[in-house]
């Protein structure tokens, strides 16, 4: 196998996580840029090899077993192990006037997609990556998260968090749950698995609202994902450093 280290991000066509997957090849990682959308996966692959960066497109559908399931055989094949998984794939759910989910109208088939995504998404695809990241001397697992996941700001009156988001923030709450999990099953290892929140990111997303640029939102994923063995893990961070719970 290559020394060079192989890193997959999902949802890595556009806005954070292309630039996550900008950011790690601009470090000398091999990067898979996993997208469901074929088009926009190569016009990424393309754009960041132009950039100089040893990029593969990875078809990926977080909500499919068999696509996941896929990826892992692709990857294998590419590089033979992971070194680095940066779960990214994400989606807010339909929203009402002001970007609101209403919990007292939510349609329960919008919680029920949200989660398939942004929590169930990402354990199918770390599991289908295990494996891969175990033969790996440093592997290092990042879920993007949101500070709008923090319960702790989400109480407090004093604390501007956003609009009420039923279906996204719950959704995020539960991935960071799910993080300490896998992050308590990992101990003892070398695996590394904590979450990031980007900010408040001026992309598609979010309507291209917010203060912070696609590249300022990958930061702190990326220095997760480049953490030495010993750092920190089953954590919650933002550039600041550790967000509450």
């Amino acid at each position: 196998m290559s020394e060079t280290k192989t890193a997959l991000v999902t949802g890595a066509n556009k806005g954070i996580g292309y630039e996550i997957a900008a950011g790690l090849g601009a470090l000398g990682y091999r990067v898979g840029v996993g997208a469901r959308d074929e088009a926009r996966r190569e016009t990424a692959v393309e754009k960041l090899r132009a950039a100089g960066v040893d990029a593969f497109g990875v078809p990926l559908d977080v909500t499919s077993d068999q696509s996941a399931a896929g990826a892992a055989e692709l990857i294998e094949r590419q590089a033979g192990r992971l070194d680095v998984l940066v779960n990214n794939a994400g989606i807010s759910g339909e929203t009402g006037p002001g970007w609101v989910q209403d919990p007292t109208t939510l349609d329960l088939d919008v919680v029920r997609t949200v989660v398939e995504t942004n929590v169930i998404g990402v354990i199918r695809v770390t599991n289908a990556m295990l494996p891969l990241l175990r033969r790996s001397t440093s592997p290092r697992i990042v879920n993007v998260s949101s500070a709008v996941a923090s319960l702790t700001r989400q109480a407090d009156p004093d604390i501007e968090i956003g609009p009420i988001m039923a279906a996204y923030a719950p959704s995020k709450t539960f991935l960071n749950a799910v993080t300490v999990q896998y992050a308590r099953q990992f101990a003892g290892t070398n695996i590394l698995i904590n979450a990031a929140c980007p900010g408040l990111v001026a992309t598609d997303f979010t309507g291209f609202h917010g203060p912070r640029t696609p590249e300022q939102g990958a930061a702190t994923a990326i220095r997760l994902a480049t953490l030495p063995d010993g750092g920190p893990t089953g954590s919650f961070f933002e550039d600041a450093g550790v967000i509450p719970w």
